[in-house]
C-alpha cells in the first residue's frame, strides 16, 4: 500500500514539473514574441508551401508504415500497407491526447497486437523503428555538423546532449539485440511472461539483417523528408536556410524536445528554435516562432487522419483480435 501511494505521488510530482515546464516556456516565448506578431508573419505565400509540408506529412507517415511492416517480417506481409499507414495515424492521435511523445506508440503497438497476434514483436519492431529513427537523426547530424560550426558557434551543451542521446541509443540497440544473452531471473519470467516474448522479439533481428538495414534505410528517407520539412517551414515565411543548418538545429530541437520535462515538447520547441536561428544566425524571433508555430498544424494533419481511422474504425475493432471479431 506504501509503494503504491509514493508510486502515485511520484507521478503527481513528475506531471506537476511537466505541466509547469510547458506553462513557464509558453509564458516565457510569448511574452518576448507576442503570438499574433507571430502569425503575423503567416502570408498568402505560406499556404503554397503549407500544401508541400502536408504532402510530405503523408510520405512520412508512408515510410514509418513500410519501416513497421517490414520490421514484422513474414507476418508484416500478410497485412496490407494501409493497415499499418491506419495505426501510424492512431498513434498521432493518441499523441496528441496523451501526455507524452511516446503514448501513441504504446496505444497503437498494443492495439495492433491485439487485433493481429504477436504482440511481442509488435513491440520490439516499433521500438526498433524508433531507436534506428534517431541513428538516422544523429549520423546526419554529425554529417552536416562541420559545415555549420565552420561558420556558427554552436553551444557546447546543444552537441554534449545530442552525443549523449546518440550513445544511448547506439547501447539501447545493441542492447537489444543482444537482448537473449541476459538471462531473466525465474521469479520475474513467471510473473511477467511477456518479457521472455520480447526479449526473443528483438533478438530475433541478428537472424534476418537484412530486414533490420532495410529498416535503417527507410530511417535515413524518414530524415530527409523531415529535414525537408523543416526547411518548408522556413521557406513558409520567406526565409531561405541552409539546409546543413536545417539539419543541426532540427536534430538539437528534436533531442530536447524528447526529454520528459515537458508536455509533448511544448514551450522547448519553440524556446530552443528563437535560441539558435534568431540567436545564432540573427533571424528576426518573431519569423522563427512563425516558423515554429506552423509545425503544429502537420501534427494537426496527422492527428485528424488518426481521429478518423479511430472514428471509422471504432475501439472494438481496433482493441480486439481480427479472428474474435468474425
Amino acid at each position: 500500500m506504501q509503494a503504491r501511494k509514493e508510486k502515485k505521488w511520484t507521478k503527481v510530482v513528475v506531471s506537476t514539473i511537466k505541466i509547469a515546464v510547458t506553462l513557464g516556456g509558453i509564458v516565457y516565448i510569448f511574452k518576448k514574441v507576442p503570438f499574433f506578431e507571430a502569425i503575423g508573419n503567416w502570408t498568402q505565400a505560406t499556404w503554397p508551401w503549407l500544401a508541400v509540408i502536408l504532402f510530405l506529412t503523408v510520405i512520412l507517415m508512408a515510410i514509418q508504415a513500410n519501416r513497421w511492416r517490414g520490421l514484422l517480417l513474414d507476418d508484416g506481409k500478410k497485412i496490407k500497407f494501409h493497415t499499418f499507414y491506419a495505426y501510424i495515424a492512431l498513434g498521432y492521435f493518441f499523441n496528441n491526447l496523451l501526455p507524452s511523445g511516446f503514448g501513441g506508440d504504446a496505444v497503437k503497438t498494443i492495439a495492433f497486437g491485439k487485433r493481429f497476434g504477436n504482440t511481442a514483436n509488435s513491440v520490439a519492431a516499433i521500438a526498433i523503428s524508433r531507436i534506428m529513427g534517431i541513428l538516422a537523426m544523429i549520423l546526419s547530424f554529425f554529417i552536416a555538423f562541420p559545415f555549420v560550426v565552420a561558420k556558427y558557434q554552436v553551444p557546447l551543451s546543444y552537441t554534449i546532449t545530442v552525443s549523449a542521446f546518440a550513445l544511448v541509443a547506439i547501447l539501447v540497440i545493441v542492447g537489444g539485440l543482444f537482448s537473449d544473452k541476459l538471462k531473466i531471473p525465474d521469479k520475474l519470467a513467471l510473473q511477467v511472461p511477456f518479457l521472455l516474448k520480447l526479449q526473443n522479439a528483438f533478438s530475433i533481428y541478428r537472424s534476418h539483417p537484412k530486414a533490420f538495414w532495410l529498416s535503417g534505410l527507410d530511417s535515413i528517407w524518414l530524415q530527409i523528408v523531415t529535414i525537408l520539412i523543416h526547411y518548408a517551414y522556413f521557406r513558409a515565411v520567406g526565409i531561405d536556410v541552409d539546409i546543413a543548418i536545417i539539419t543541426v538545429f532540427t536534430t538539437i530541437m528534436v533531442v530536447f524536445t524528447m526529454l520528459p520535462i515537458s508536455i509533448n515538447g511544448i514551450g522547448i520547441r519553440e524556446n530552443v528554435q528563437v535560441s539558435l536561428y534568431t540567436g545564432l544566425l540573427g533571424i528576426p524571433a518573431d519569423i522563427v516562432l512563425a516558423s515554429t508555430l506552423l509545425s503544429y498544424l502537420p501534427l494537426l494533419f496527422q492527428a485528424s487522419q488518426g481521429a478518423l481511422v479511430f472514428a471509422f474504425l471504432g475501439k472494438t475493432s481496433i482493441f480486439i483480435r481480427k479472428e474474435d471479431s468474425q
